[in-house]
């Protein structure tokens, strides 16, 4: 086993105004960070969580704030099999709620065929929430560096909801021509 570096941030902030330290924590989770308690937070040393923690550590300096970055490892091979496991869990759920968002894009549009809305509206909105999940899809490739076991199903289903989108937009261009479908 390799053995991998991370990168654990110990964030202090002052307590008021709140907003500082909320917008710290969404810039943390937004880069996958994983929480090891109050003010310590922890990513793999690879570039994909590089800006994130830039922006972080600029966001709690400028809120007066400090952080400090220490690089450290498993003391044990089994200490960085625990952490390597604790992180994959936050990707495994993270990826669990963009699939069943996946199935919920695909009941959206099911839903317009059967009600029959074939605007070019709808469809307008269909397309932004389909181009939401491509975004999402590929930000949480980039932080699940070890591989969640859920990551090959949410690439599935990101091809079936474009399939599905696909074929709503031939729908909608059908009807706005007058053709049968």
């Amino acid at each position: 086993m390799t053995k991998r570096s991370w990168l654990v941030l110990v964030v202090k902030l002052p307590a008021e105004p709140s907003r500082h330290r909320v917008a710290v924590w969404r810039e943390l989770r937004k880069v996958g960070a994983l929480s090891l308690g109050q003010g310590v937070w922890a990513v793999p040393e690879v570039p994909a969580f590089a800006d994130g923690v830039r922006r972080a550590v600029e966001l709690a300096e400028r809120s007066e704030g400090q952080v400090v970055t220490l690089r450290a490892s498993g003391r044990e091979a089994e200490d960085e099999a625990r952490f390597e496991a604790m992180f994959t869990a936050a990707r495994s759920e993270e990826w669990s709620e963009y699939i069943a968002d996946c199935g919920k894009f695909e009941d959206e549009i099911a839903k317009e065929i059967r009600i029959g809305k074939f605007t070019l509206a709808e469809l307008e909105e269909e397309e932004q929430s389909l181009e939401r999940l491509r975004r999402w899809h590929r930000d949480l490739t980039a932080r699940d560096v070890f591989g969640a076991p859920e990551a090959a199903e949410a690439g599935e289903r990101l091809k079936r909801c474009v399939e599905v989108c696909e074929d709503y937009a031939e729908r909608v261009v059908a009807a706005l021509h007058g053709e049968q479908r």
